[in-house]
């Protein structure tokens, strides 16, 4: 595919997800029924396809509409590429402009600029302050891809060189003593030696910094209670040892690849579908707005309402009273989000906080994109106020114990 044929599919892409069909669904059906698109070109539309969602209000400004067409057009002009160039009805590239479509558009201001729903765009700036609109701006752009180093399988610089053997450059990054950011070859890394043996795993930096704020050590009884796909919880593995950290996600199917993953890693897990406490140490890593990685999942800021916000807040208090009671008393309950809003992050601390005086925090920490990884959350609180552990159990959409 030529560089505008691949322009051509985006555009047709963009106009099924504008809909509301998901862009991982959109994407993963056009590559299966597109025979003629090898990877680099699959790679290159899903690129575009990301790009335009990152800047998915100023495209559609400075693009002069809100088709998939007019998008792309955006992203070409904010780009600084010739859309002439692009645009020329030749083969199969999109039609050649017309001069409506030359007149129209703007440069886009304000909100519009960041690329922020305008409802949004007031939490941000309560949340950050003045680096609010950096930090917006940070969303819109890609982000880089990092490995973290599986201490189990390998030193830092050992895991260097043996990605190195299969064409992946990387280097190690400050936030984090496991992390790895690489610079060239990213597209090599699953079918990679380090990859397949355990010596890495894909992870953000900031997530693996929050791990690193958590106090593990040796012997540890641990809980993952919102493990989704696991990653944190092989994390927190390699940290450990030989101890086990149990891992529970209120929806079981996300699980499904760890224990081959923790057994490609040496580490041990076990999937527990109804957690009994007490643990040493229970980690939230709640369902959230994903704020903090819309530059990976660009789609959510477009898809996230204020009441859906408001849902979600009312989840985390539910989770963190539930995992409250799973924790020995003395032991540790760490909350984490990859969200940079206040009401996710410090004001769930707040409130929880005030719900029992007993309790006290013993550190919490925002990254922002500014930290070079994602924009995360953690805190960790010692409880002393703590009741008997209780059972959880599942019901429609939340967790209750009884």
């Amino acid at each position: 595919m030529t560089p505008a044929a691949r322009v051509h599919a985006a555009i047709e892409l963009l106009d099924q997800i504008s809909t509301g069909r998901p862009a991982e669904q959109v994407l993963t059906t056009w590559g299966r029924t597109s025979r003629y698109a090898g990877s680099k070109d699959r790679a290159a539309v899903r690129d575009l396809v990301f790009d335009a969602l990152r800047c998915w209000r100023s495209a559609a400004v400075t693009g002069g509409g809100e088709s998939g067409r007019a998008r792309m057009l955006g992203v070409v002009r904010l780009r600084g590429e010739d859309p002439d160039a692009i645009f020329t009805g030749q083969g199969h590239a999109p039609a050649a402009l017309s001069d409506a479509e030359r007149g129209a558009g703007r440069a886009p201001e304000g909100n519009e600029a960041l690329d922020l729903p305008d409802w949004l765009a007031t939490r941000f700036r309560d949340s950050l302050g003045e680096v609010a609109d950096e930090t917006a701006q940070a969303l819109r752009s890609r982000a880089d891809v990092f490995l973290r180093v599986n201490p189990k399988r390998g030193t830092v610089s050992q895991a260097i060189a043996r990605l190195a053997e299969d064409g992946i450059v990387a280097a190690s990054h400050p936030l984090s003593p496991t992390a790895l950011r690489v610079t060239d070859g990213a597209r090599a890394i699953a079918r990679s030696d380090a990859y397949l043996s355990g010596a890495v795993e894909l992870q953000d930096a900031a997530s693996q910094a929050v791990v690193d704020a958590l106090p593990l050590v040796p012997g540890l009884s641990v809980l993952d209670y919102c493990a989704g796909g696991g990653g944190k919880a092989l994390a927190m593995a390699a940290r450990l040892g030989d101890s086990r950290v149990d891992a529970h996600d209120a929806a079981p199917q996300r699980m499904a690849d760890l224990p081959a993953r923790a057994d490609r890693a040496g580490v041990n897990i076990r999937i527990v579908q109804k957690p009994r406490g007490p643990y040493d140490l229970v980690f939230c890593d709640v369902p959230c707005s994903g704020s903090g990685a819309w530059r990976r999942a660009p789609e959510g800021k477009w898809r996230l309402t204020q009441a859906r916000l408001s849902e979600l807040c009312v989840i985390q208090a539910e989770i963190l009273d539930q995992a409250a009671r799973l924790v020995s008393p003395g032991g540790c309950l760490a909350y984490a989000t990859c969200s940079v809003l206040g009401e996710e992050n410090a004001e769930q601390v707040s409130a929880f906080l005030a719900r029992a005086p007993a309790r006290r925090i013993e550190m919490q920490r925002q990254f922002l994109p500014s930290d070079g990884g994602d924009g995360f959350f953690v805190a960790v609180f010692r409880l002393g106020d703590v009741t008997k552990p209780q059972l959880c159990r599942e019901i429609p959409g939340r967790l209750t114990c009884s």
